[in-house]
C-alpha cells in the first residue's frame, strides 16, 4: 500500500554486436537466513554436550571417591 513506485531501468543495449545476457533466476531459496540460528543449534549443542560430559566425570569421580572412603572406613573399624 505504501510502497514507493520505483522507475523502470532500461536494459543496456551491446554496443559491438554482441548481445547482452540476462543473469539466470535462482531455482530457490539462498541459505544465508539459515546460517545464524544453524551455527547456534550447533554450538548450543556442543555447550551441552560438554556440560554432560563434565557431569558424568564428576559423577565417576565422586562413586570412587566414595567407594576408597567406604573401603577405608570398613578396614579401620575391623582393626
Amino acid at each position: 500500500m505504501f510502497r514507493p513506485k520505483l522507475p523502470d531501468v532500461p536494459t543496456p543495449t551491446a554496443l559491438d554486436g554482441h548481445h547482452a545476457h540476462n543473469p539466470v533466476p535462482s531455482a530457490g531459496r539462498t541459505l544465508a537466513p539459515y546460517v545464524g540460528p544453524v551455527a547456534a543449534v550447533v554450538v548450543v549443542g556442543v555447550v551441552l554436550t560438554a556440560l554432560l560430559a563434565a557431569v558424568a566425570v564428576t559423577a565417576v569421580s565422586v562413586a570412587v571417591a566414595a567407594v576408597v572412603l567406604r573401603s577405608l572406613v570398613t578396614s579401620a573399624t575391623k582393626r
